[in-house]
């Protein structure tokens, strides 16, 4: 499968975030107008967001509408049914994920 660049690139930020925090997870958006947004799994005590709900909730917070993709680069499974969730209800139809070292599976 060939990539969009554009789309590559998000996989690259969401890898990026992931190795610098020494996470398990790691995603990126982009919006609407191109602007991108990556983020790791946040596990504290008091609050767990998936990667993919922290990317997401920094686009909205900047503003955001919509979404014109997301991707998850992780060992784990994949994408949460919540993952997916989230994605679509701001328009993204397929989240892209992949393994930590930037193979995509889906």
């Amino acid at each position: 499968m060939t990539l969009d660049p554009e789309d590559s690139k998000i996989i690259t930020l969401a890898r990026a975030a992931r190795a610098r925090n020494g996470s398990a997870e790691g995603a990126a958006v982009r919006d609407e107008t191109g602007r991108t947004y990556s983020a790791t799994d946040v596990a504290l005590t008091s609050l767990t967001l998936s990667a993919v709900q922290v990317a997401v909730a920094m686009a909205v917070s900047s503003g955001a509408r919509s979404l014109e993709a997301a991707a998850l680069v992780t060992q784990g499974a994949g994408p949460s049914a919540a993952d997916q969730e989230v994605v679509r209800e701001l328009g993204v139809k397929t989240l892209l994920v992949a393994d930590p070292d930037g193979t995509l599976r889906s």
